[in-house]
C-alpha cells in the first residue's frame, strides 16, 4: 500500500488523444460526447477520485460544455476542468465556474492554463504575468469580493456575480509550468503545482523550489504528477504493450501530431524532448519510466510501465519526494482505466485532496 492518502485522477481525452496505436486515427476513439462521457463514468465506477477534462482550441470538444453535462451523470468523482485563460473574459469565467459548482454539487476543480488567444503571440513572461492577474481577479470574484484592479493587462472594476458568494468560493487551482515566469505565477496563484514526468531527483528539486517560492507569498503548495501508465500482470507483458502502442507510428506523423499543440515550444515540452533524447534504446529514462509516448504527443510524453508492484513502487517513490496527486492516462483510455483499477488501485490509499483555494497574491 502507499504510505499516505493521495489523489488519483484519470484523463477524459477530450482533446483527440485516444488511440490503440499511437498516431493511427480511430473513429471509435475520436473525442465525442459519447466516448468521453464513457471514460468519465468508467473512471468513477472504478473508484478514481478525480478526472482531468483537457482543453485545446483546435483539438477535440469543448471542456466547459462537457463538464456541465457530465456533472449531471456523475455523483462522486471530482471534475478537473482545464481552462485556457487567454481565451476567456474573467467576469464571465467566474460566473461559469460558479454555475458549474452548483450543477456538480461543488465537485469542480480548475486546471488553469496560461494560454494565448488563438493567433496571439505574447512572450512567456508577459503571458504568465497576465495569468497571475487573471487568477487573482477570478479568485476574488468567486469569493464574492469586489475587484478594483488596474493591472498591466487587466483593468477591472466590478462587483462579483450574484451566483458567487462567500462559503462556496473559488475551487482549488491546479497549475503547471517549468519556466521562471511560470513558477512565479504558480507560487502566487496555484494550490497544486502540476509536473510532467521527470526523473525522481528532478521532481524532488522542483518540489523544494516551489515550496520555497510559495512560502514567500505566504501560501501552502501541494504537488501533482501527470503521466501515462502501462500496467500488465508481468513486466514483460507491460513492455510488450508499450512496444505495440508505437508499432505503427512513423516519425513524420509523430512530428505532425506534436506540432499541432499550442504549447509545442514551451519549456516543459522542451524538457520532455530532452528526456526522450537521453533515454536508452528502448526509450527508458529510469527503470519503468518510458519516454515513447512523447514520440506522438506534445506535453506529458512519459509513461510508467511495469507490473502492479513496479508501478506502485514508482508511485511510492514520487510520494516520498512530495507528490500527493496523480493524473494518469493510458491507451486506449477505457481499457487502461480498467487495468489500472484492477492491478494498482487496490494497492493505493487514495481519496480526493482535501484542499481549499488559498487567495492569490499580486506583487
Amino acid at each position: 500500500m502507499t504510505k499516505k492518502l493521495v489523489e488519483l485522477a484519470w484523463f477524459a481525452a477530450l482533446c483527440d488523444d485516444d488511440y490503440e496505436f499511437l498516431g493511427i486515427a480511430d473513429q471509435d476513439l475520436q473525442s465525442s460526447w459519447l466516448h468521453c462521457s464513457d471514460i468519465v463514468r468508467r473512471a468513477e465506477l472504478n473508484g478514481f477520485d478525480n478526472v482531468l477534462l483537457p482543453s485545446g482550441y483546435s483539438l477535440g470538444i469543448d471542456a466547459t460544455a462537457f463538464s456541465a453535462a457530465i456533472a449531471t451523470l456523475t455523483n462522486e468523482i471530482k471534475l478537473l476542468l482545464a481552462v485556457r485563460l487567454g481565451e476567456l473574459v474573467v467576469p464571465q469565467l467566474a460566473r461559469q465556474i460558479a454555475t458549474l459548482q452548483q450543477i456538480s454539487n461543488s465537485r469542480l476543480v480548475i486546471n488553469a492554463i496560461s494560454s494565448e488567444m488563438p493567433g496571439e503571440h505574447l512572450s512567456s513572461e508577459s503571458r504568465y504575468r497576465r495569468t497571475t492577474e487573471y487568477l487573482y481577479a477570478l479568485g476574488e470574484l468567486l469569493d464574492g469580493k469586489t475587484v478594483n484592479l488596474e493591472g498591466e493587462f487587466l483593468q477591472l472594476h466590478i462587483d462579483p456575480p450574484r451566483i458567487s458568494a462567500p462559503g462556496l468560493g473559488c475551487p482549488p487551482i491546479y497549475f503547471g509550468g517549468l519556466s521562471e515566469a511560470a513558477r512565479d505565477c504558480a507560487a502566487a496563484s496555484a494550490d497544486v503545482f502540476l509536473m510532467w514526468p521527470d526523473t525522481t531527483a528532478k521532481i524532488s528539486s522542483i518540489v523544494l523550489d516551489m515550496t520555497q517560492r510559495a512560502q514567500r507569498h505566504g501560501r501552502p503548495m501541494s504537488f501533482g504528477w501527470r503521466s501515462h501508465v502501462v500496467v500488465r500482470e508481468t513486466e514483460r507483458e507491460a513492455r510488450e504493450a508499450a512496444r505495440r502502442l508505437l508499432s505503427r507510428l512513423d516519425s513524420v506523423t509523430g512530428d505532425a501530431i506534436r506540432a499541432k499543440s499550442l504549447d509545442s515550444t514551451s519549456t516543459g515540452v522542451n524538457r520532455q524532448n530532452e528526456l526522450r533524447t537521453a533515454a536508452d534504446d528502448e526509450g527508458y529514462i529510469e527503470q519503468n519510466l518510458w519516454t515513447g509516448v512523447g514520440r506522438a504527443r506534445s506535453g506529458a510524453g512519459i509513461a510508467i510501465v511495469g507490473d502492479p508492484d513496479q508501478v506502485t513502487t514508482k508511485l511510492n517513490e514520487l510520494i516520498d519526494v512530495g507528490v500527493s496527486a496523480f493524473i494518469l492516462s493510458g491507451y486506449p483510455h477505457l481499457k487502461e482505466c480498467d487495468l489500472f483499477a484492477k492491478y494498482v488501485l487496490p494497492k493505493i490509499s487514495h481519496g480526493p485532496l482535501s484542499l481549499a483555494h488559498t487567495p492569490a497574491t499580486l506583487d
